[in-house]
């Protein structure tokens, strides 16, 4: 997951391949919930592991209900995972004292809580982050005050936060139908539903008023309300009955298909891209044409815009078929999340696309409406909006403009957004606060990568002397802009090590099995360790013995062309940087941004002493700055790979900078070759 401020994506050349979805957010908190209601342990695998599932359990375990993870499964989704919830039994424990519950911006977990806990007894407060107290909830409280339940406005009439005040069962008012907006959100209804079989003593009835929206997450709603045995009646869409006697009974385990809205992205995807590598198209796992899930109908807009689309249980299969994509007019008020993806799609097509009948989007994360229309304008494209609607004309390849992405805290506007970065005019796109993914679907940038390719991925170089400092600059940058980080002067230290401990030696008839060994190192820089297949060998590598042998096989060729090659392969998405003495001159001559580090031998030497100090390690001033000294004339007069700056490099003396000045003056020339200051 990208905890940047902001995520650079390069141009996207093309995609192919398989992906595994997250479970449904939709899903998940709907059965965290029935479980914690419910008699006895539900078993729940492929949970979503997101922010808003957090949030639901952390309110679960308050409230007293059972929830361990089980570690040992391993046959969960991507991400997913398997929890064993204990439920309340429709019951809280006695004598609880005044309970403050953090809801963050997760509907899913605010309403159906607000109806469940306005039910259950006892005093609650429930409170989220500034945008969650934007969002409606007066036509939810409302229908539960007909009942005689007693909810506080803490702010804001008509939205949270909330106190909720203990009602006895004996005196809630049953008798008559329960009347509730059905225009606004259907997520008032799901909470009613999911929460008044804790008080059919009788026969209840709910009343739509209005035409009833998203009518497929209503029938999510009443599939799982069947698995924990009730049976919902409904009449049309316009009554429902909770019948007398309705209890809720744990179905022992339960499987969450994988998310129909995040699989949005991925059917434009397979729309959209060309193949890569001779493969073409998308593959889908966790969730088919026949989810229960009424996003999944995204697929037959995806297939009038051109889409061609093939099913099977729990997988779809996404190719590009009509070029450009066809424009359409569409009601996408049945796939109100799903909907924000056609949006995007609509740049690619032959025409104005229109979506119509998406008042809600009004009322979700942030004002869907507003943000994507600021968000496509930026990008180039002719956009009207209105109190339901959306129409967005598609961009030539010369219209098409570098933007910065503001994603408004809104997970599905980040994943929509990045689509945009497959334009054919091959400009990059920028998404600030990458980080709001996690609400849903944490890993999404990185299973975008793994399919995608670019035509070019960036790369920083910064190469120096020793002790210059590099390594530390390097991998802040790298962590900053949510790159990769290439040690390069840890690899012959590595593979020293590796040799050792094949028990071979640097000579000429090992050098073939050292040069396959070092091609195939499975090697990983994170958090300032340097992992080997997993163990941490940062110390290992450090070594004074590990610094001869990293000498004694960087002067066999076989190996040295070797580690070449698995240089170059760190060059992933969404970028690189990469520190050593030739990596702007050898390894990676086209990088993006060059910068040649250094500083006098005397003030490199004053480092590497208090390094060694710290380290208990007893040397002189004198002795490290001879050795400098010696060893950037041999680095800089040997015959393969010179130590020298390459020409177009920054240079970039440190020797009176702080690592915080360097790294602000990197930042700086990054932001200088970049097109998003014009955007």
């Amino acid at each position: 997951m990208f905890s940047t401020a902001f995520l650079d994506l390069p141009p996207l050349a093309g995609a192919a391949g398989t992906v595994r979805l997250p479970g449904s957010k939709s899903i998940s908190n709907r059965v965290l919930l029935l479980a914690a209601l419910a008699s006895g342990t539900t078993t729940i695998h492929d949970l979503l592991d997101s922010d808003d599932t957090r949030v639901m359990l952390d309110a679960l375990r308050a409230l007293g209900c059972g929830v361990v993870r089980d570690t040992t499964d391993a046959t969960d989704a991507a991400g997913g995972s398997t929890l064993r919830v204990t439920g309340l039994g429709g019951q809280l424990k006695p004598g609880g004292a005044l309970l403050a519950l953090f809801l963050g911006n997760a509907g899913t977990a605010m309403r159906p809580l607000t109806a469940a806990l306005s039910l259950l007894g006892g005093e609650f407060e429930l409170s989220g982050v500034p945008r969650m107290h934007e969002r409606p909830i007066g036509d939810l409280v409302d229908a539960l005050t007909q009942l005689g339940c007693r909810i506080d406005y803490l702010g804001n009439p008509g939205y949270p936060p909330l106190r909720i005040h203990p009602v006895p069962h004996g005196e809630l008012m049953l008798d008559t139908p329960i009347r509730v907006r059905g225009d606004v959100s259907s997520q008032f209804l799901t909470a009613l539903l999911l929460a008044l079989p804790l008080a059919a003593a009788g026969d209840i009835v709910i009343d739509v008023v209005g035409e009833l929206i998203s009518k497929p997450y209503i029938e999510i709603t009443l599939n799982l309300l069947a698995r924990f045995g009730i049976q919902v009646r409904r009449d049309g869409w316009e009554r429902f009955t909770i019948p007398a006697g309705s209890s809720y009974s744990s179905p022992g385990d339960i499987h969450v298909e994988a998310d129909a809205s995040s699989a949005s992205y991925f059917i434009a995807l397979g729309a959209i891209a060309t193949g890569v590598l001779g493969k073409n198209g998308i593959r889908i796992e966790g969730v088919g044409a026949d989810s229960i899930q009424g996003d999944i109908r995204f697929i037959d807009a995806a297939r009038q815009m051109g889409a061609l689309v093939d099913s099977g249980p729990n997988w779809l299969e996404i190719r590009r078929g009509a070029w450009p994509l066809k424009a359409i007019d569409v009601d996408a008020n049945h796939i109100p999340d799903a909907a924000m993806t056609l949006a995007v799609m609509a740049l690619y097509a032959d025409g104005p696309t229109t979506l119509r009948n998406i008042a809600s989007w009004r009322v979700k994360e942030t004002d869907r409406i507003d943000a994507m229309a600021n968000e496509l304008r930026k990008l180039g494209a002719s956009v009207e909006a209105g109190p339901d609607f959306i129409r967005v004309h598609p961009l030539a390849q010369a219209g098409w403009r570098p933007a910065s992405i503001r994603t408004y805290d809104d997970h599905r506007v980040a994943m929509c957004f990045s689509l945009a970065a497959f334009n054919p005019a091959g400009v990059p796109v920028r998404m600030l606060d990458p980080h709001c993914v996690a609400k849903t679907f944490p890993d999404y940038f990185e299973t975008l990568f793994s399919v995608a390719e670019a035509a070019v991925v960036p790369v920083i170089c910064i190469d120096g002397p020793t002790a210059s400092g590099k390594g530390t600059l390097a991998a802040e940058v790298a962590r900053l802009l949510g790159y990769h980080y290439l040690d390069s002067g840890s690899l012959y230290r590595v593979t020293g090590l590796a040799m050792r401990r094949a028990g071979l030696t640097a000579e000429t008839q090992h050098e073939a099995q050292i040069a396959a060994m070092a091609a195939a190192l499975p090697l990983q820089f994170t958090e300032g360790k340097v992992l080997l297949a997993g163990e941490d060998v940062s110390e290992d590598i450090r070594t004074e013995a590990a610094g001869m042998d990293a000498s004694r096989v960087s002067t066999l060729p076989a190996v040295r062309a070797a580690l070449l090659a698995l240089q170059q392969r760190f060059r992933e998405l969404p970028g690189l940087v990469a520190d050593g003495r030739d990596m702007g001159t050898v390894i990676f001559p086209d990088a993006t941004l060059k910068v040649f580090l250094t500083a006098s031998a005397a003030q490199r030497a004053e480092r590497r002493h208090k390094q060694l100090i710290s380290k208990g390690i007893s040397t002189t001033l004198d002795s490290l700055r001879s050795d400098l000294e010696a060893r950037d004339a041999r680095d800089s007069s040997r015959s393969v790979a010179p130590l020298k700056p390459a020409q177009d490099a920054r240079h970039l003396d440190n020797s009176q900078l702080s690592i915080e000045q360097s790294i602000d003056q990197v930042l700086d020339w990054w932001q200088e070759i970049q097109p998003f200051k014009l955007a």
